[in-house]
């Protein structure tokens, strides 16, 4: 079973470039599931509207997760009602619109479970990430509820991200860090059989600020006039992490950073 995660996609020109090479890295990867960060997808870079949506699920995408910004466009807390394959974190402050977590079925008929966490430093205010994590594994158990887990943590600090890797070390298939944009080289397999990574980085443009248009960035950090944020428009690359998993354990047998196209690396 190959799963393919792919990091925050920031802006139209992220949109295009899952919607465009995503059909072609399926087929040439032999993916069998997909899920997508979408939180950073709207064209004002934050927020994912019902059209992108459809779009990236007709592109291949399974299952789209999200962080912070799940909210800022506010057709969303309608729209997720009915669409149960788009998550926002689990441990947002109640009562929230929607689902943190869910289980899905694969073309191959396993369940996938997908959990959607929002790291507590220097984010919007949520329920403690840990303590709800607890809860999960209280209520949930890999193999037993579902064939395969996904983690996506959405958070800022590192040290964070990895904690919760290892609290979901040998009880989730992936636990991934979204959030940060830029993909970190520390994919791996953790002690138990969890295959991890800090940060699958983003599917924007990275002649940029972290996806932002970058002189319009660098004019905030000096002082001088600036717009609000808005996306970078050039060629983005699409980046992630691919995670082989064992049908029987549920855990990861191999695990790879996935980049392809734009400014960075291409992977074939």
């Amino acid at each position: 079973m190959k799963i393919l995660f792919l990091g925050d996609i920031v802006g139209r020109s992220g949109c295009l470039a899952v919607t465009n090479n995503l059909p072609h890295q399926i087929k040439n990867k032999k993916i069998d599931f997909v899920i997508a960060n979408g939180e950073n997808a709207a064209d004002q870079g934050v927020g994912i509207t019902e059209k992108i949506s459809n779009d990236l699920f007709k592109s291949g995408v399974d299952v789209i997760t999200t962080g912070n910004h799940v909210w800022d466009q506010k057709e969303t807390l309608a729209h997720i009602l009915k669409e149960n394959r788009l998550l926002r974190p689990k441990n947002l402050i109640e009562p929230s619109p929607g689902k943190g977590f869910e289980v899905f079925n694969s073309k191959k008929g396993f369940k996938i479970g997908v959990l959607n966490l929002m790291g507590n430093i220097f984010m919007k205010k949520c329920n403690n990430a840990f303590e709800e994590a607890k809860k999960f594994i209280n209520k949930y158990n890999l193999k037993k509820d579902f064939d395969f887990l996904i983690v996506d943590f959405h958070g800022e600090i590192t040290s964070e991200k990895m904690a919760i890797g290892h609290f979901f070390d040998g009880k989730a298939t992936l636990v991934v860090g979204t959030h940060t944009h830029v993909p970190t080289n520390d994919v791996r397999i953790l002690d138990k059989g969890t295959a991890y990574q800090t940060d699958a980085g983003m599917c924007g443009d990275y002649n940029s600020v972290i996806g932002m248009d970058k002189n319009n960035s660098l004019n905030k950090f000096l002082k001088k006039d600036s717009q609000k944020h808005f996306p970078a428009t050039g060629e983005s690359s699409l980046c992630g992490v691919i995670v082989e998993a064992d049908q029987e354990t549920g855990l990861a047998k191999n695990t790879e950073n996935f980049i392809y196209g734009g400014e960075l690396k291409n992977s074939n």
